[in-house]
C-alpha cells in the first residue's frame, strides 16, 4: 500500500519572534543542524513513504524547496499553495481530495507538521508502523504525547487510561486552564494532542462527508477552481477564502467514533515557545543554552541566549536568571522565561504599528538570493546581496534611488540600460536614477554584491518591474 507524506507547514510562529517571521516562519528555523521542515521531512521518509506533498503558503514555495535540495534523496514532491492562511481541516480536505486523485483513494496519509521536534527518528517509525496497521483497517489515528507538566497550549484527548497500548478517544478537550490541566493530569486518563495523524485518503475524506460537509465541498470547489503548473497546484484567492477557518479536532475527531490513539513512544516538542527551544537544546552546568561560542556567561543560570548577526559578535551575561535572550541584527528579546509566552502580544503591537520586523527577517530569503540591510541613514542605505548561481534579479528601475554595487565574490552579468557588462570581484558599476538594470548571476558559485542605494526614500516599494522570471511582474 502507497504511503504519503503530507506536511503542513502554515502559521507564522509568532511567539518565536524575532527569530521568526511571517515571510520567514518557524518551520525554516534550524534546530540541531537542520530546519524543523527539513527535519519533518526526513522523519516521513523513514518511515517509507516515497511520495511528499507539501500544504503551504505561496510565498513560502521557494523556501520549501530551497530545503528540499539540502536533502541526500529529496522526495517526489506535490505543492499545495495557499493563498492565505486558513486552518488544518481546509488543508486536510484537500490534501486527501488531491491524495485521491494522484495516489488513488486507499493511500495512507501520514499528516505532519513541519514545527515540531522529535529527536528520536527510530522510536517515531516504531509508532508510525502502529499507525499505519489502524490506517489500513480504516481508523482515523492521532499520535497522544504523555503529558509531562500540567500544560495549558496544547489540547487534550481523553482515552480509558493511558497505556503503551493504541485505543479509541472518547473526548477531544482544547486547551485547558491550570487547574483543569492539572486535573487531567491527575486522572491518568488524558493525551497531549499532538497534532499528527495517520488515516486513508478514502477515511478522512468519508468522515468529512459525515461531520463536515461544508469543509469538503468548498474544499472541491478550491481544487477544482485551482490552476496546476508542474509540481505546485495554486488556488485562485476567492475559492479558496470560501473554506471554512476550522481546526481539524473540531470538524472531524471531536465527532467521529473511529479515532485512535496512538501513544507516542518518542520525545516531542511543538517548540511552541523560546523555553521550549532552550528545552530542546543541552545546557552548561549551570543550566544556560547557548546555541553558539559567541555567549560569555558569569553568575548566570538557567538562561538561554541566542545571537543572530551579519558578523562576529559577543554578547556577555552577567548575574542573570530564567531569562531569554534573542539578538538579532534588526530586533532584540529579552524576557523572563515565565513571561515568554507571552512574546505574541509584542508581536501584536509591532503589527498595529505596521513595523517591519514582523514581516520581514533580517535577512530577507527572495527565489533569486538574499539581501540584508547593514546599514541605513537619511539619504543612503547598504545592502549585502547574494545570488544563487544561474538566477537573475527582474529587469527594473526605481523612482527614487540612484545604486552603486560592488560585485565581491562571483561572475555577475550587470545590465545598465540595454548594454550588458559582465563585472569580476572587486568591480563597479554605477545605476542611474530611473535607469532600468539587471543583476545575472554567470557563474558557478554564489554571487556576492554590496550595494549602496542613495536618494530621499529607500523603501522596498520603489521597484518597479519590466520582466520577471518569478512572474511578479
Amino acid at each position: 500500500m502507497r504511503l504519503l507524506s503530507v506536511v503542513l507547514s502554515g502559521g507564522a510562529g509568532s511567539r518565536l519572534w524575532p527569530l521568526s517571521r511571517q515571510a520567514f516562519p518557524k518551520p525554516f528555523m534550524k534546530l540541531g543542524g537542520s530546519t524543523l521542515l527539513q527535519q519533518a521531512i526526513e522523519r516521513g521518509q523513514a518511515c517509507g513513504t516515497g511520495d511528499l506533498m507539501v500544504v503551504t503558503n505561496k510565498e513560502h514555495h521557494f523556501l520549501t524547496k530551497d530545503v528540499l535540495r539540502q536533502l541526500s534523496d529529496p522526495p517526489s514532491t506535490t505543492f499545495l499553495l495557499e493563498p492565505r492562511g486558513r486552518n488544518t481541516a481546509p488543508a486536510i480536505a484537500l490534501a486527501a481530495l488531491q491524495c485521491e486523485r494522484q495516489f488513488g483513494s486507499e493511500t495512507v496519509m501520514l499528516v505532519l507538521s513541519a514545527d515540531h521536534l522529535v529527536p528520536d527518528v527510530e522510536a517515531f517509525v516504531a509508532s508510525a508502523s502502529e499507525a499505519f496497521r489502524l490506517a489500513q483497517e480504516g481508523s482515523l489515528v492521532l499520535f497522544g504525547i504523555m503529558p509531562s507538566t500540567p500544560e495549558t497550549g496544547f489540547g487534550y484527548v481523553e482515552v480509558e487510561r493511558v497505556s503503551r497500548d493504541s485505543q479509541k478517544a472518547l473526548r477531544f478537550v482544547e486547551k485547558p486552564d491550570l487547574a483543569t490541566a492539572q486535573e487531567y493530569l491527575a486522572t491518568g486518563r488524558y493525551y497531549w494532542n499532538s497534532g499528527m495523524f495517520c488515516f486513508t485518503a478514502a477515511a478522512i475524506i468519508s468522515a468529512m462527508e459525515r461531520h463536515a460537509p461544508e469543509v469538503l465541498s468548498a474544499a472541491r470547489h478550491a481544487l477544482d477552481t485551482s490552476q496546476s503548473k508542474g509540481d505546485a497546484v495554486n488556488f485562485d484567492l476567492h475559492a479558496f477564502g470560501l473554506q471554512p477557518d476550522i481546526s481539524i479536532d473540531y470538524a472531524v475527531m471531536e465527532r467521529a467514533d473511529n479515532v485512535r490513539v496512538v501513544p507516542a513512544r518518542f520525545a516531542w516538542s511543538d517548540v511552541g515557545s523560546w523555553p521550549a527551544v532552550a528545552n530542546a537544546q543541552p545546557s552548561d552546568a549551570s543550566g544556560n543554552t547557548f546555541p553558539d561560542d559567541h555567549v560569555v556567561a558569569v553568575d548566570t543560570t538557567g538562561t538561554h541566549i541566542q545571537v543572530e548577526s551579519h558578523g562576529p559578535k559577543i554578547v556577555a551575561a552577567l548575574g542573570l536568571r530564567d531569562l531569554v535572550i534573542v539578538d538579532t541584527p534588526d530586533a532584540l528579546l529579552v524576557a523572563h522565561k515565565n513571561s515568554a509566552q507571552e512574546v505574541k502580544k509584542v508581536v501584536d503591537i509591532l503589527h498595529s504599528r505596521k513595523h517591519e520586523t514582523v514581516q520581514l527577517p533580517a535577512v530577507v530569503h527572495r527565489p533569486w538570493g538574499t539581501y540584508a540591510s547593514l546599514k541605513e541613514e537619511d539619504g543612503y542605505k547598504v545592502k549585502r546581496i547574494t545570488v544563487k548561481p544561474g538566477e537573475a534579479l527582474s529587469l527594473q528601475y526605481h523612482h527614487q534611488r540612484a545604486e552603486h554595487w560592488v560585485v565581491v565574490q562571483g561572475t555577475a552579468i550587470v545590465q545598465i540600460g540595454d548594454v550588458e557588462h559582465k563585472t569580476l570581484p572587486g568591480e563597479y558599476r554605477y545605476i542611474p536614477l530611473k535607469e532600468k538594470h539587471r543583476l545575472t548571476n554567470i557563474g558557478q558559485e554564489e554571487l556576492v554584491l554590496i550595494e549602496v542605494q542613495c536618494g530621499g526614500y529607500l523603501g522596498e516599494d520603489d521597484i518597479v518591474r519590466l520582466i520577471d522570471t518569478y512572474g511578479r511582474v
